[in-house]
Formats: C-alpha cells, sequence, structure tokens
C-alpha cells in the first residue's frame, strides 16, 4: 500500500508530532522486528528466507533477487525488484517512495537510496518524497548516494562515493558529487557459450 507523509502543520511534526499514520508505523515497527530475527543474521545463501518475508510484508519480488541481510528496507510494500536485482550488504532502502530496480540492476555494498527528504522553504519543514528508479542492467557502486525522484538510466553507473540528484542518462558513467557524467559505457564483445552458439547457428 502507497503511503505520504502527513500534513506537518496539522501533526506538527516540529513539535515531535508523527510524519505517518499510526497504522504505518506499526506496521514497519513489525516489519523491522520480523527482519532483525529472522533474516538479519542470515548468509547470503539463505536469501529464500529474506525473500519470503520481504514478500509477506508486500515487497514485489522477480526471479533471483535478493536483499542481503545487513541491508535496510524502510518500507517493504514500496520496493519492486525485477529479475536479478541485488540490495548488498549495508544498503539503506530509504524508500518513502516507491523504489524500484530493474532486470539486473545492482545497489553495492553501503550504498544509500534516499527517497524522502524535507521542503526547505516551508515553516514546517515539511517532509516529502519522490520515487526512485534504478534501469535495467544500471549499477549503484559502494557507499554512493541516489536522491528522491532520481532516475538511473538503462545500464548507467554511479560510481562510489559519488551523490546522485539528478537523473543519468542511460549507458553512461557518473562519478562526484554532485555527481556528473565522465564518459559512455561500452560493453565489450564477449566471447562465452552465446557467441559459441551464434556462430554454431547456419549462415542466412
Amino acid at each position: 500500500m502507497a503511503i505520504k507523509p502527513l500534513d506537518a502543520k496539522q501533526v506538527n511534526s516540529l513539535e515531535g508530532g508523527p510524519s505517518f499514520t499510526l497504522a504505518n508505523r506499526l506496521q514497519r515497527a513489525a516489519w523491522n522486528v520480523a527482519w532483525a530475527v529472522f533474516a538479519s543474521w542470515t548468509p547470503p545463501q539463505m536469501r529464500f528466507v529474506r525473500r519470503f518475508l520481504l514478500k509477506l510484508f508486500g515487497a514485489k519480488l522477480g526471479d533471483n533477487c535478493d536483499v542481503r541481510g545487513s541491508a535496510r528496507v524502510w518500507y517493504p510494500p514500496h520496493l519492486h525488484l525485477e529479475d536479478r536485482a541485488l540490495l548488498a550488504e549495508r544498503v539503506n532502502c530509504y524508500n518513502m517512495a516507491p523504489i524500484t530496480l530493474g532486470r539486473g540492476a545492482l545497489v553495492s555494498q553501503g550504498a544509500h537510496l534516499c527517497a524522502g527528504s524535507h521542503d526547505i522553504a516551508s515553516a514546517r519543514f515539511q517532509l516529502i518524497s519522490s520515487p526512485i528508479v534504478i534501469g535495467a542492467g544500471a549499477w549503484i557502486a559502494a557507499e554512493a548516494f541516489v536522491g528522491p525522484g532520481v532516475v538511473v538510466g538503462e545500464g548507467a553507473v554511479l560510481g562510489a562515493r559519488a551523490v546522485a540528484f539528478r537523473s543519468l542518462e542511460p549507458w553512461s558513467v557518473y562519478g562526484g558529487n554532485p555527481a556528473k557524467r565522465i564518459k559512455d559505457r561500452v560493453l565489450r564483445p564477449e566471447h562465452g557459450a552465446e557467441a559459441n552458439a551464434e556462430a554454431a547457428e547456419p549462415m542466412q
């Protein structure tokens, strides 16, 4: 179930009022306990346990995707992983708004996906959220940061400890703070099984 932050004026969040409904806070408390007890300690090979818990709490998971035990998912219903996507060790998936990883997307160790922020023009410092989309085959390298509303194009790379507040073009490499485009990402031809299979096909 999708959620949005409460109106800061109505709940007086600056004085300690809640930013989300009681039902949501209770759901997230139950999720945090379940993950800590049943999943946080599991080795990579026990991904079936982590997948079961994530699905139980509302995450949408494709085939062969994984969230490692030391990763943290703020709200499972806002997480969508397509086939073979991975949240690696110590990833902070702060998904106040939906976060989607395309097929084969990789988020490496210690990276931070942050779908929430504050309206700095608001006297009440209103909490706001905006979805993050990471395209198929994209790579968010170790300890990088992806901010609210960012779309990482298919095959794009965000380098280690880089900070992205704007969307990244497909098949491009970015680095730095703020992240800047460095070069194209060009894949080398592989000479494995697929290439051999193609070579074995009869000429047309």
